[in-house]
């Protein structure tokens, strides 16, 4: 920070005159985050470092035009006006100990120049200290996991599931039934929720392969690795809804693991959370109840559907080489406990690339639901076909 201000004292006003300049920092139109018709500059920020490197963004286009126009200006000039029918004959000097000098320090300084303030705004966007707000953000395939860790909202978990509908995507082959909405393939079922003005640290990890945590109006963009924590944090200051998508390629639903963030008001997001603990107090069934297999296989079929059939299909047949078939599964038709430990715990077998990761976070009666859906469902007939909440209860203290 010391350096960037030298850096300013030394270049006077241009930082400062390059950043009034109207569309650099003026607050605009709530952002959709989605690619807008002729757009040829980055999203509208609405955060300080998005703008501040917006800002940086546009003054280091000026530098480089400005090199560009003195470059070839020079060269095209030379070209013409010194050229052999207008009777120039070449010079004959060479090895000029000031123009070598000029051109080595010349360009320093302008490399210097420019990498005073971006090293400013890169230390800027790794300080997470002082958060309001951490939330743990789980990249999985394909969908994201929030935990609210600290902060008014802790304890709140959620998945963040695509929730533009097939009709509306198609198939390979296959034509689009619906018609495509505005935010086509940049909607979720359960957005992120934070209070606008507050500074919100994310901590990223993935439970399966890279992916990556972006939002171009924050200016943030962190990979989520496996079996590494990183972090990074933003401060909006404009009530909205942002939108991104996992920009790290992470396997055959790439395309369809959007990020929706929704920037309410300090009241709203008071209300917000008392809304999801009372929605996770009631997903928190008695474990003592005794369901009916009906019951069972209707809400495992939607759990199924919400979390599992990207990657074993609606057939249950799996992705071949890439994700465990279901039907006919010895896991499946085997003794429950085995697959009990599988959802709660995770497994890699090593026969397919990505692992099974753990479902922890569904509660005891997703659990067992989709776990008897799956053992009653298309040929399979498993000898144990029921799973009750409480079998998944007593795993879990193992």
């Amino acid at each position: 920070m010391t350096y960037a201000k030298r850096f300013k004292a030394l270049m006077p006003g241009l930082a400062l005159a390059v950043a009034s300049i109207p569309v650099f920092a003026e607050p605009g139109p709530v952002v959709t985050g989605r690619p807008e018709a002729l757009q040829l500059n980055l999203q509208q920020p609405v955060t300080g470092i998005a703008a501040y490197i917006y800002s940086l963004h546009n003054w280091m286009m000026i530098v480089c035009l400005i090199i560009f126009l003195a470059v070839f200006g020079v060269m095209f000039y030379s070209v013409f006006k010194h050229r052999k029918s207008l009777g120039h004959k070449p010079a004959t000097f060479h090895e000029s100990t000031t123009v070598e000098i000029a051109w080595t320090i010349i360009p320093f300084l302008i490399v210097i120049g420019m990498a005073l303030p971006a090293t400013h705004a890169v230390v800027q966007m790794k300080d997470t200290s002082n958060a309001d707000l951490t939330v743990k953000v789980t990249g999985m395939q394909w969908k994201w996991g929030y935990d609210y860790l600290k902060g008014e909202g802790e304890g709140v978990s959620f998945l963040s599931n695509l929730a533009t509908p097939r009709t509306q995507v198609g198939e390979p082959g296959i034509a689009p039934t619906e018609k495509r909405t505005e935010n086509y393939l940049l909607e979720v079922d359960n957005p992120l929720v934070v209070p606008v003005g507050k500074k919100v640290r994310l901590v990223l990890t993935a439970n399966d392969v890279i992916h990556s945590w972006t939002i171009p109006a924050f200016a943030v963009k962190q990979d989520a690795i496996p079996g590494f924590v990183r972090d990074t944090w933003f401060k909006a200051e404009q009530i909205g809804t942002y939108r991104g998508s996992c920009v790290e390629l992470c396997g055959k639903d790439h395309a369809f693991m959007p990020i929706v963030v929704k920037v309410v008001s300090a009241d709203d997001y008071t209300a917000w959370v008392n809304g999801e603990k009372k929605r996770m107090a009631a997903l928190s069934d008695d474990p003592n109840k005794v369901w009916t297999i009906d019951e069972l296989k209707t809400k495992g079929e939607k759990v199924f559907a919400s979390n599992c059939v990207a990657c074993h299909q609606a057939s249950g047949q799996g992705i071949p080489g890439a994700f465990a078939p279901l039907v006919g599964s010895p896991v499946v038709l085997g003794p429950k406990a085995a697959q009990i430990d599988v959802l709660l715990n995770g497994k890699h077998s090593g026969k397919y690339p990505s692992a099974m990761p753990s479902w922890k976070q569904l509660s005891d009666s997703e659990i067992a639901s989709v776990i008897t859906f799956t053992r009653n469902n298309w040929t399979n007939k498993a000898d144990e076909n029921i799973v009750q909440p409480s079998e998944v209860l007593a795993a879990r203290g193992k």
